[in-house]
């Protein structure tokens, strides 16, 4: 297997996933995910000191974890949300390309990316229930593929978790929320989510996943329903997040 795995090597060489420059041979998988040294420095991790709750990073690098004024005046709906890049650089790129232009060769590399910083994070994935955030059909239709799902199937892979991608439906076709105000994401996902299979999210644990977290509207409209249909805890994970208040 080794043999042909070098075969294949010298007649397919690897490329970057993101640059699609050449990968030398200490830049090859299971290292690096398919990304050269120059796109893996170019992410941008998340840093303490951290919002406890939503993970938002604070601009100070002095002090400990604490709330941020949005989780102080409005506890969200989940429980914890983190992600470990900002979404910037290459990696804003490569998440583009992998949503808009239907590049899905790009879900192994970045949900390693993911999963390796949420096996560092959770304890004991294997009692939670994976669930991504879902596309409602005439969108699903539209691009064909739902990122987060693709994400979560990674994760589950990797972290050993179940993966339910049925339960949670979008039920109303909102807006793309790319280009609205912050109000306007808000009244746009509300009431947009529903749970079919009530009795498989009761009393669970679950890992609610993303691509990108930016105002959390989404995130904690689809918590409210699945604590409402019984989830104990819900944890959030985005691979990135912007600097969006």
């Amino acid at each position: 297997m080794k043999f042909l795995s070098q075969l294949i090597d010298i007649v397919y060489p690897p490329r970057c996933h993101i640059c699609s420059r050449f990968l030398s041979a200490d830049e090859r998988p299971p290292s690096s995910y398919y990304l050269c040294n120059n796109c893996l420095a170019g992410l941008t991790p998340i840093t303490h000191p951290i919002c406890t709750i939503c993970g938002h990073p604070f601009l100070t690098s002095i002090g400990q974890d604490h709330l941020c004024e949005n989780c102080l005046r409005k506890k969200p709906w989940y429980d914890f949300l983190r992600s470990p890049y900002l979404y910037s650089g290459p990696l804003m790129e490569s998440i583009q390309r992998f949503k808009y232009n239907s590049e899905t060769h790009l879900t192994s590399s970045l949900g390693e990316l993911l999963s390796n910083f949420a096996r560092e994070w959770i304890p004991n994935p294997k009692d939670f229930l994976i669930v991504p955030v879902p596309l409602h059909r005439c969108r699903l239709r539209e691009r064909g593929f739902n990122q987060s799902l693709l994400l979560a199937r990674v994760l589950s892979s990797d972290l050993g978790t179940p993966l339910d991608y049925l339960s949670l439906i979008r039920k109303r076709n909102t807006r793309a929320q790319t280009g609205l105000k912050k109000e306007e994401r808000k009244k746009n996902v509300k009431d947009a989510f529903s749970i079919i299979y009530p009795l498989i999210i009761k009393n669970k644990k679950i890992i609610l996943v993303d691509d990108v977290f930016t105002t959390g509207y989404t995130l904690n409209e689809c918590s409210r329903t699945l604590k409402k249909s019984g989830a104990t805890t819900i944890i959030c994970l985005t691979l990135a997040r912007t600097l969006v208040d």
